[in-house]
């Protein structure tokens, strides 16, 4: 040898590379890890997007309900998404729990100042459990401030009734004429989760001016249905975060969703409503394992 220095050029961040997909989740967090922050932050990774999250209140939550709430003060909601915006390429927002009308204020100032785009609303109010999640006054003020801001608003039956003060559907007629209901008050399209109806199927109607869709899928017969409705919504922002048009998001998200649903019962979490399997492609050695030590 020469004595001649060889140097040697790292490979692990290449110059010119794709920018990663990043999407936010601002929402409350669940201490059993079935909803809210923790489901959408695996739902994003599970999809392929790196998750930023505000965090909106703290539950006390597990599968068998929630035992206690304490919101975060709202300035300090407002810091949180200064910091992920300032330094953050965010490609989607999915908005869930915010319990007080101060969070609801900071969280739609904080969009307007960072000029968010791609925003999901998901207008959590009650949980799986049938615990109530939110107040009535915030209930307003979310339809009044998040509402118009919302690319897509995904209430379930009861979310959207109390939405529009009416009673809740109860077919397919009344949920297009809901949705173009919420559409007049701002939101720009509307998925409607037909969860709550009967039927060997599962219909949800995504509304939006001048039309309407119709999703279909299976009804899965578990009692593993916690935090689907924020699985849904964070899907739908991961889809979006990497590139989908509006469409094709919201159909990629209810089949991911009916997977993870489908999925489920593989899953052996607490002894209540257990959670959906967000990574029911990705865990089929453990699943595998776990199924073989079954007697």
């Amino acid at each position: 040898m020469d004595g001649s220095e060889t140097r040697f050029r790292s490979t692990s961040r290449q110059e010119g590379a794709a920018t990663t997909p990043i999407a936010l989740t601002i929402a409350g967090s669940d201490s059993g890890g079935g909803a809210g922050i923790q489901a959408d932050l695996k739902t994003f990774s599970a999809l392929g997007v790196y998750g930023a999250s505000v965090i909106t209140a703290l539950t006390a939550q597990n599968t068998l309900g929630v035992q206690g709430i304490h919101d975060v003060p709202a300035e300090f909601v407002s810091a949180q998404m200064d910091s992920v915006f300032s330094d953050l390429t965010i490609g989607a927002v999915k908005i869930g729990m915010l319990s007080s009308p101060a969070v609801i204020d900071a969280v739609a100032a904080g969009l307007e100042r960072h000029g968010a785009r791609n925003v999901i609303l998901d207008p959590v109010m009650v949980a799986t459990s049938g615990d109530r999640l939110i107040s009535k006054a915030a209930a307003e003020r979310l339809r009044e401030r998040l509402l118009p801001m919302a690319l897509v608003l995904t209430p379930n039956l009861p979310e959207a009734a109390a939405l529009l003060g009416e009673e809740t559907a109860t077919d397919e007629v009344g949920m297009r004429q809901q949705g173009a209901r919420l559409i007049e008050l701002g939101a720009q399209s509307v998925l409607m989760k037909g969860g709550h109806l009967d039927g060997p199927q599962s219909i949800d109607i995504f509304v939006y001016p001048g039309g309407f869709g119709r999703l279909e899928a299976p009804r899965v017969a578990t009692r593993n249905t916690h935090g689907t409705g924020c699985t849904l919504s964070a899907a739908i922002a991961a889809m979006l975060a990497s590139g989908s048009d509006l469409v094709e998001a919201v159909v990629q998200a209810k089949d991911y969703l009916t997977d993870a649903l489908f999925a489920a019962d593989r899953l052996r979490i607490g002894a209540g409503a257990g959670p959906v399997h967000h990574f029911h492609s990705s865990w089929r050695k453990m699943d595998d394992a776990q199924r073989q030590s079954v007697p």
